[in-house]
């Protein structure tokens, strides 16, 4: 069998002279990517489905692309896996879903469009080709006497000889909820109850809105977790993925507490996780871009996927989230500087280090300045750059793209996050930048993402600033970091 590696590398060597392609990120060959699917591990490899449109770096259209790894970090393209059936339940789209194993079968659960209905497949040589069920879809409507915006995304789980699962939904005029299912067979669905119904109109701390998206419910450290992706179903606008922990049992979820994921809002969406055969949670999310369609189009791709995150629970009730250890194996030409210390004024730290992908780990003792950080993309004159910054007084993580691009038509937006230091807490501050894209990640427990695109060729430079006072940075490394893509 032919490696579809090898029909796109030509394609590929055209897209890494386009500024804002990423390099150690994965996304398809061209075209349209979104919504990570069917996570797992089989027979040792890491199995990547996506939500992708192979006729166009627009949505629609959707397919399940796939990818295999055997570390999460470098990929292979395989033969897209589900693709629309002209007459059948799936015929306007394959939306999106989950994988599960049943009795030793791969299987698919996904929504086939329109209507959104749940839908099975199969495969019985490894994953390469999926044969769909024939009696698809396995559930014909909603739960009567509901008013649902939304039926799709699918999260199903074991406990014991019975299969579970949520389906993300709203109730039309209350809010987003996730409907619980069970069967014995993964084909008769018997419906139980909402697990949970939001509140459109809670703003404390932000709102769940009318339609949860892309639920994933799983347990993690004692404590049960549901994902969900907060979208505004009036406007058909993804607005940020947030959580709930708390407890379950007979069948009803009891939450107390709700978070954001990640305070890069709709720039870091739908993620989905896997149990790895370490015993390691493990969180992809789609990024979207943040440009005009015409740019999207114009480029050929659109859509990344982020870095594989190692999920925990906090002593607090919270999620923690951690880059994979795997990633460190992408580290080329390493820089590093200890105790240095930054203040008002021009800082020569850094001067000569020059980068658009790089891993930078960087942390900064308690001390009096007021605000303190990292500029990154910057122009030799300052004009373009992104800075990447923790303020003191108002506890709290930013990435300002205010000026991170001389262009009008792009994402130039503030993204902040609560973070409250303890008195003698140091900040660790761990980003990635792969050229568009910047994901932060600051004392494992807040995660900041957004999109850069610069217009000049020559933001490149680095810098550490801090106003206010000074700032004692015990240690800072800088890795270039080195493509994905091991055949090119």
């Amino acid at each position: 069998m032919s490696c579809p590696d090898d029909e796109h590398i030509e394609n590929r060597a055209r897209l890494k002279e386009d500024p804002h392609y990423p390099q150690y990120h994965f996304l398809p060959p061209a075209n349209w990517m979104n919504d990570p699917n069917g996570l797992i591990q089989w027979k040792g490899q890491y199995h990547l489905f996506y939500q992708h449109n192979p006729n166009g770096a627009f949505w629609g259209d959707m397919h399940w692309g796939h990818a295999v790894s055997e570390d999460m970090v470098h990929w292979s393209h395989l033969p897209i896996a589900l693709a629309p059936e002209p007459g059948g339940p799936d015929k306007d789209g394959c939306f999106s879903g989950c994988a599960v194993v049943d009795g030793g079968t791969p299987t698919l659960v996904y929504t086939g469009v329109l209507p959104e209905r749940p839908c099975l497949a199969t495969s019985t040589d490894d994953l390469l080709t999926w044969d769909k069920y024939g009696g698809n879809p396995v559930i014909s409507s909603p739960p009567a006497g509901l008013d649902v915006v939304g039926f799709r995304d699918h999260s199903v789980w074991k406990e014991g000889g019975t299969w579970y699962q949520v389906i993300g939904s709203g109730i039309r005029g209350v809010g987003g909820t996730v409907l619980l299912y069970k069967s014995p067979d993964l084909i008769r669905w018997e419906y139980l109850n909402p697990l949970l119904i939001g509140d459109k109109e809670r703003t404390d701390p932000f709102s769940t809105s009318t339609m949860w998206e892309c639920p994933d419910f799983f347990p993690l450290d004692g404590t049960q977790i549901l994902v969900f992706s907060v979208c505004d179903s009036d406007n058909c606008r993804p607005l940020w993925t947030a959580y709930f922990s708390g407890t379950y049992a007979d069948h009803r979820f009891s939450p107390a507490i709700l978070d954001k994921v990640d305070f890069g809002d709709s720039f870091f969406y739908a993620p989905q996780t896997l149990v790895d055969d370490r015993g390691r949670r493990i969180m992809w999310g789609w990024i979207k871009e943040g440009r005009s369609d015409e740019a999207q189009r114009e480029a050929g791709w659109a859509g990344v996927m982020s870095l594989p995150r190692v999920l925990s629970l906090g002593a607090d009730g919270r999620l923690k989230m951690a880059p994979a250890d795997e990633l460190k194996r992408l580290r080329g030409r390493h820089f590093c500087y200890e105790d240095a210390v930054v203040g008002p004024g021009p800082c020569a730290l850094l001067r000569g280090i020059r980068g658009d992908c790089l891993e930078i780990r960087g942390r900064f003792e308690p001390g009096d300045a007021e605000e303190y950080g990292l500029n990154l993309r910057c122009s030799p004159d300052g004009q373009e750059q992104t800075v990447v910054s923790y303020n003191r007084a108002s506890r709290r993580l930013s990435i300002d793209g205010r000026r991170a691009s001389l262009c009008s038509d792009v994402c130039r937006e503030v993204h902040e996050a609560p973070l409250d230091l303890g008195v003698e807490e140091a900040l660790d501050l761990h980003v990635y930048l792969d050229r568009s894209v910047v994901e932060v990640f600051a004392n494992d427990r807040v995660c900041i993402t957004a999109r850069v695109y610069p217009a000049r060729q020559d933001s490149l430079e680095l810098s550490l600033y801090a106003t206010g006072g000074h700032v004692d940075l015990s240690r800072l490394d800088i890795w270039e970091v080195n493509s994905i893509w091991k055949r090119e």
